[in-house]
């Protein structure tokens, strides 16, 4: 078995994949994104801007970046399995 396939056939794979994980996400990435914001003039502030992008594009455009560095698919919705 690959190891994006063992991944993606994890809970947590698909806690990330589902809505609530999405939802997660989302606000894991409003979060370090307004902590950036508050921190701006700070080093560890901009880095947590530049990381916030992450979650956060992940959750709104319905991504698994960690399925596609194993070198499985990027689609959430290919994970899930609603589209082949």
């Amino acid at each position: 078995m690959a190891a994006y396939e063992s991944f993606n056939q994890s809970g947590f794979s698909k806690f990330l994949n589902s809505m609530a994980g999405r939802v997660f996400r989302v606000a894991a990435g409003f979060v370090f994104l307004l902590i950036g914001y508050i921190f701006r003039e700070h080093t560890l502030g901009v880095i947590s801007m530049v990381w916030g992008i992450l979650p956060l594009s992940a959750g709104v455009l319905d991504i698994c970046y960690v399925s596609a560095v194993l070198g499985g698919p990027l689609s959430g919705r290919r994970i899930r399995g609603e589209v082949k």
